[in-house]
């Protein structure tokens, strides 16, 4: 397919692409570029846009470069800049040779703002960062001019010079660019382009006491790395006529920008700057807690890099920001994990059975099924025994309508067992809490069918109480207990039920050894992934995602 078909204009970005290249605005190849500040992990949010940035070069036989915005070094670390790496490739995307940071650009940005005053274009301005703003103006009323504006080139150069050799404390001084104090768009009001902090840099240690600002590196970065397409989220837009005129102003290359509406997703928060608060004041258990939507968290989670994917396709690329439902992405996982998650019983909360006709220190194997939906996954052997454990919530002494589990003289169906039957009931005499049932199976119905055609309408799942493994489980229940969390008092829409931690589970012997990231089906459970914290015979299993599935549902209603 040629990269100039207008067949690849999927949505409105890669339309603009096809156009340009047919109108030779650029000549192939298309260069994009996904540019992280390496001061958190990435969210899901960041996925939406790397996906976008890598999928439009890939679909015009282009590339796209990982680019580190490394410009502030109070904040960002080598830890981040590995773990992006690390969540790009775990999404599928490889930027090959194409690696870069903005502090490969130092040198080159230092010597064009020395051009921009040599062009009486910057000036150092001796303002404090408070007097900064205060002199900005709102979006009423326009900025005042510094009273340092009009210093000569000379003076300018000199004390930039000096700036940068460390002769001023930090935020004594700042270049900044000089274009108009009573523009209505607040980005062109004489903008900040170099600050003083004598802070070590992560890749370039003491070199630098002055760092450029984003929005200064931002663009002539771009122009270096020859980006024909700088796709940019929405809150750029307003920044586009400053990069514009710091390019224009220097006479470089010039991409085109474009900007698409980022990820807004029900009762999550997007934002690494709170989502950074959380970690630090621990109201979550780090960057990987399963409940962030980091896409270290997702994984640990159990979400898949097809699931992700399918989602961000599923979302679209779009113009206008709305709020995505976050029942469609689990219903992504849902999709997913339900063709490759093996099946397997495990008891949440367990009641034990005594089958009271089974032969004492008789055990058997039961075949089970793997998984259902994929042919080639085969069998497994579960052990079966006089002693089970099934979940207590599959025993009511009183069952209410239309419950069809386990009730006095009642008939359930153990799944790929017998049929058992509930005999009696013992109760804890102090509490009066049932602590076990005593029951009888039909030995004619092994593999879970009568011959003589009796039927039963609840199947339930169970563990050989001589075989189980002891296992903690993890509820994840959404971080956010409000559809939209956004706003600077996020913290008290926090849910305080979004992890819940069962500690007495007892799962099957198959899951023996079970390695972190492996991912199963608890039947009637849930899909579950083995946390990292198991290790030698503990074993830590976190939810992924439940079996309800409400998108589903709203898919079938047409809603």
């Amino acid at each position: 397919m040629s990269e100039t078909n207008p067949a690849l204009a999927t949505d409105f970005i890669r339309a603009f692409i096809a156009e340009d290249l047919q109108k030779g605005r650029f000549a192939p190849p298309v260069i994009t570029r996904f540019p992280p500040e390496p001061n958190g992990y990435l969210h899901i949010g960041h996925a939406k846009a790397f996906c976008l940035d890598f999928g439009a070069a890939a679909d015009f036989g282009g590339h796209c470069s990982l680019r580190f915005d490394d410009t502030n070094p109070t904040k960002e670390e080598e830890e981040f800049v590995e773990a992006i790496k690390k969540d790009v490739r775990w999404l599928g995307w490889d930027w090959g040779e194409h690696l870069c940071f903005a502090s490969d650009y130092f040198e080159q940005l230092y010597a064009w703002a020395e051009d921009l005053i040599k062009k009486g274009k910057a000036y150092v301005c001796d303002l404090s960062p408070d007097q900064v703003r205060e002199h900005r103006g709102t979006l009423t009323e326009p900025g005042r001019e510094s009273p340092f504006r009009n210093r000569s080139v000379e003076e300018n150069l000199d004390l930039f010079r000096r700036m940068r050799a460390g002769e001023f404390p930090d935020g004594t001084r700042t270049l900044r660019a000089r274009i108009d104090m009573a523009s209505p768009n607040i980005n062109l009001r004489d903008p900040v382009m170099y600050r003083i902090l004598h802070t070590p840099h992560h890749r370039t240690g003491s070199a630098w006491c002055i760092y450029p600002m984003y929005d200064w590196a931002h663009g002539q970065s771009d122009s270096i790395e020859g980006v024909t397409h700088s796709l940019c989220d929405l809150s750029y837009e307003d920044h586009r006529p400053l990069y514009d005129w710091f390019l224009d102003a220097l006479g470089i290359y010039h991409p085109r920008q474009i900007e698409f509406a980022r990820l807004n997703l029900s009762y999550t928060f997007l934002s690494k700057r709170f989502l950074r608060q959380l970690v630090e004041e621990g109201l979550v258990a780090g960057w990987d807690d399963p409940r962030m939507p980091t896409l270290t968290g997702l994984r640990r989670r159990g979400y898949t890099p097809e699931a992700i994917r399918r989602f961000i396709a599923e979302i679209g690329v779009a113009k206008r920001e709305n709020l995505v439902d976050l029942a469609l992405l689990e219903h992504c996982l849902r999709e997913d994990l339900n063709k490759r998650a093996a099946r397997v019983m495990g008891v949440l909360n367990p009641l034990k059975v005594v089958i009271e006709n089974y032969p004492e220190g008789q055990v058997e194997d039961l075949e089970a099924v793997n998984n259902p939906e994929d042919e080639e996954a085969g069998t497994r052997k579960v052990p079966f025994s006089r002693e089970l454990y099934i979940e207590r919530d599959d025993f009511r002494e009183d069952p209410p309508k239309k419950y069809f589990r386990l009730g006095p003289g009642r008939e359930v169906r153990l799944r790929y067992g017998y049929y058992l039957k509930c005999e009696g009931v013992v109760k804890d005499e102090k509490t009066g809490e049932v602590v076990e049932l005593r029951c009888t199976h039909d030995p004619a119905t092994r593999g879970g069918w009568s011959p003589d055609g009796r039927k039963v309408q609840g199947t339930i799942h169970w563990v050989s109480a001589a075989h189980a493994l002891p296992a903690e489980v993890r509820l994840y229940d959404r971080l956010f207990k409000v559809e939209d969390p956004n706003g600077e008092d996020f913290k008290s829409h926090l849910n305080p039920d979004s992890l819940v931690r069962l500690g007495s589970c007892l799962v099957e012997p198959s899951l023996a050894g079970s390695a972190p990231g492996s991912i199963y089906q608890f039947e009637r459970q849930g899909y579950f992934c083995t946390d990292l914290d198991s290790a030698g015979c503990k074993l830590v299993f976190n939810r992924s995602v439940s079996l309800r599935d409400t998108w589903a549902k709203i898919e079938q209603k047409g809603g």
